[in-house]
């Protein structure tokens, strides 16, 4: 699901509805084996212009449970892909499911950084109107700067995240 032509749309409430969806199904799926599945990415803060695609971060309870959970998603169309040169983050695709909403599909242990880090930085912009409106105003200006290049798009909005990483303790 790599991006090639980049979207940046306003906040569109309906997004917190298609999470709820996409959950649904995969708390079926999962049950006891999830111990949280989370909104993460910009879609999950209202306000925030954003790629019209939801990012969700699956919280097993540790690695032990990771086998079973890559059996019960492929058991409803997702496919294993590794962890995409991230650590702590183990990532996959899916096909045939056009009654959701575009999305990724992330699956970490409670104590990875990667988890942690899109948590606080989901839950500051949440606290933080004024970065919203940065954020979104920089990613506003990537897409129409880059809309054929989502290596520039987001080289151009990297500056940005890291100043805002800064502003909520993620980077020094």
């Amino acid at each position: 699901m790599r991006t090639t032509h980049v979207v940046v749309l306003p906040y569109d409430p309906a997004w917190k509805a298609d999470f709820a969806a996409i959950r649904q199904e995969l708390a079926s799926a999962l049950g006891e084996l999830a111990i949280a599945i989370e909104h993460v990415g910009s879609t999950s803060v209202e306000g925030l212009s954003a790629k019209p695609c939801i990012d969700i971060d699956v919280v097993m309870p540790d690695r032990a449970v990771f086998p079973q959970i890559v059996e019960r998603l492929a058991a409803i169309g997702y496919t294993h892909e590794g962890d995409l040169g991230i650590p702590g983050r183990e990532a996959f695709c899916y096909t045939d499911k056009p009654h959701l909403r575009l999305h990724h599909l992330y699956v970490c242990p409670a104590d990875s950084e990667e988890l942690h880090r899109h948590l606080v930085f989901r839950d500051f912009l949440r606290t933080h109107p004024e970065a919203v409106a940065r954020y979104s105003a920089c990613k506003e200006d990537a897409a129409r700067r880059f809309p054929e290049d989502i290596e520039g798009y987001m080289a151009c909005k990297g500056p940005c995240i890291e100043v805002l990483y800064k502003l909520c303790g993620l980077s020094e």
